[in-house]
This record gives structure tokens, sequence and C-alpha cells, in this order.
């Protein structure tokens, strides 16, 4: 039975999700372990999530599609870009479909699949792998924890 309590932004939640692409393969589920807690209106979980979880009643069960731009963004086909082999890392592992970390400015990194490797480059893509793709979750929301001091 559900609670009467709706989740709203600043409330802390605990779910058990399971999360598919649209054809049904499975991406990621918390059955088998610890549930995601996460705090609505903080950015800690995708949009579509935490919109989804938003108005839910503890113990209630519901199944969602998130479109690609409220999961990990449209695919940027900008985002794919050729390297010369001689920009690389010297100490990097050029093998398709791999994803590596490249240095960027500033101190930061960026992630990248390999997509493609010739004599003299290599292609990659830095777009998110689920870049592109809607999302479909089932949620169960466990628990709702107002925010501190309410």
């Amino acid at each position: 039975m559900a609670g009467k309590k709706k989740v709203k932004k600043g409330d802390s939640v605990r779910v058990h999700y399971t999360c598919m692409l649209s054809n049904g393969t499975m991406i990621d589920s918390s059955l088998d372990k610890e549930p995601l807690e996460f705090k609505i209106g903080e950015r800690e979980v995708i949009a579509g999530l935490e919109k989804a979880v938003t108005g839910m009643r503890a113990g209630e069960r519901k199944t969602t599609k998130v479109p690609a731009g409220l999961a990990y963004g449209p695919y940027h086909d900008e985002w794919v870009l050729e390297i010369p082999k001689d920009k690389l890392p010297v100490d990097m592992k050029a093998e398709v479909g791999l994803r590596v970390e490249l240095p960027g400015e500033g101190g930061k990194s960026f992630t990248a699949a390999i997509h493609r490797i010739s004599s003299s480059s290599v292609t990659l893509d830095f777009n998110h792998p689920l870049a592109g793709r809607e999302l479909i979750f089932e949620i169960t929301l466990l628990e709702i924890q107002p925010p501190k001091g309410k």
C-alpha cells in the first residue's frame, strides 16, 4: 500500500530501479544491490528519473519512458573526431570499442570511445554511450525523507 506523502523538490528518496533500452536490453538495475539514494532537485541523477520519481508515494511502482533529452542528451555527430595517432598519449591502448580518458585543458579530462582505427589516425566518439537513446525505467519508491528541519 502506497503512503500518503508525495515526493517533492528537496526530499531525499530511496528507490529500486531497472533501466532498459526501448528494445528491452537491460542497462542497469539496483535490484541485486543497495537501493539508489538521491535528493530531488540536486541533479544527482538524470533529469528524467528525477521527474519520474517526483509525485510518487512510498511503496508505489511505475514504469516510465525517459526521452534522450531528459537522459544523456542527444547524439552529436560533431563530437566524433578523427585524431592523428601521434597526438594521442604514448601509453594509450588503441582498440575499437575501448573507452579512454584523455587529458584536456585546465586539468580536465574527457572520456571517449574508440570508434575506428587507421594506420595514421584514431576516430574518437566523445558522446555518452547512451546519448540519443530513450530509456525505460521500472521504479519502486521505497522511502521518502523530507528535508532536514521540516
